[in-house]
């Protein structure tokens, strides 16, 4: 039995598509995994605040020394940690907002990666994630492609970027799904949807 964290961050509601095929991917999922628990959080609708001079200051000041204002100040943030490290495996729905994420995603990344909860920082500045063993699964909304093969991809700071971050504090395992091309037109965007219904069914089966 595994325990999924899953996280929509688009402000849209219905509309959205980043929010649509996640939220197709889990219920897909439970049907063949009904075992299976589910945490559901959605920052587009449920923002997290961005990180604050309490923060900062209660993030690198020791447990033990730590006093109740500053403890207060990274209360969510510890919240959001035992959450994220409650879960074995997590689906995540990230809309492209400017070739990256929406702040949305990006204040939640901020509140999770933290020294001393998700990675560890040696005397000599070597940096070691502390959350392993872990599946992610990202899915994406596009207005175009950014596949390797277009002319734009060099502009997809998104998928370099998530990897990047989830690889710092440990979590290597990253599938990706993009629903892209949303503006292209009908047959184009149709296409991408037909595409991306394929790649969930078959991650439902190997992932």
């Amino acid at each position: 039995m595994a325990h999924i964290l899953h996280i929509d961050s688009s402000p849209r509601g219905e509309r959205s598509f980043s929010r649509l095929f996640s939220n197709e991917f889990i219920s897909k999922w439970k049907n063949a995994h009904p075992e299976d628990t589910i945490t559901y959080r959605d920052l587009g609708h449920n923002p997290v605040p961005p990180v604050d001079e309490l923060w900062v200051a209660g993030a690198f000041t020791p447990p033990e020394v730590r006093p109740p204002e500053l403890a207060k100040g990274i209360e969510l943030s510890d919240a959001l940690i035992d959450e994220f490290l409650a879960a074995d495996r997590y689906v995540f729905g990230v809309p492209m907002f400017n070739l990256i994420a929406p702040s949305t995603f990006k204040a939640y990344i901020d509140q999770i990666v933290r020294i001393g909860r998700t990675f560890a920082q040696d005397n000599y500045g070597v940096i070691k994630g502390l959350v392993e063993g872990k599946k992610m699964l990202i899915i994406t909304a596009r207005g175009a492609s950014y596949r390797p093969e277009t002319p734009v991809a060099h502009l997809d700071f998104q998928e370099p970027y998530l990897r990047a971050i989830f690889g710092f504090i440990g979590i290597t395992d990253i599938s990706f799904i993009h629903v892209d091309n949303l503006n292209m037109g009908d047959d184009v965007r149709q296409q991408s949807l037909a595409r991306a219904r394929e790649e969930i069914a078959r991650t439902i089966t190997t992932w």
